[in-house]
């Protein structure tokens, strides 16, 4: 593909349709992928030390949220966002951390399509704000994202002007 030769998508701002589920596929941490995030990231003797983790709230090492995050994003990357026309994000509503994850979990996304949006100044680009959910094998919620997606539009807006 030269500069020249706009990149063809399979999801653009038109395929983004409130109430559309997407099964985004899944992911098993292990202890080794948790301490060597943990160390890099989010020191937190909870995440790195089994010992201290036993005397926390969570009874074991368990993954940093950022961890549970990132590996979330990662899932949505490979097995949605790379087959979409997407211009990134200005940010989430919510994020909220409902259970720890623990070495070994089996971690599955989906992802709905809450609302969505042209933006006014930029006839190319439509929002979508979606809800990300995050389930462990035992179908208990782990993770909840809340936020808003830039994507570009298949056909833009005419641009309108301002009396």
């Amino acid at each position: 593909m030269t500069p020249e030769t706009p990149r063809t998508y399979r999801y653009y701002w038109e395929d983004m349709t409130p109430g559309t589920i997407r099964q985004l596929g899944s992911v098993r941490p292990s202890r080794e992928d948790m301490l060597a995030f943990a160390t890099q990231f989010d020191p937190q003797p909870f995440h790195l030390d089994d010992a201290a983790a036993r005397d926390s709230v969570f009874g074991q090492l368990c993954a940093s949220g950022w961890h549970t995050c990132a590996m979330a994003m990662r899932l949505m990357v490979t097995n949605f966002l790379s087959q979409a026309a997407s211009l990134g994000s200005p940010g989430l509503e919510s994020l909220k951390w409902l259970k720890p994850v623990f070495p070994g979990d089996t971690l599955s996304l989906t992802q709905k399509v809450l609302e969505t949006r042209p933006m006014a100044s930029r006839p190319h680009v439509g929002l979508v704000r979606t809800q990300w959910a995050l389930h462990n094998q035992a179908g208990e919620q782990v993770l909840h994202m809340d936020g808003w997606s830039m994507f570009r539009r298949r056909t833009p807006a005419a641009a309108t002007t301002q009396n």
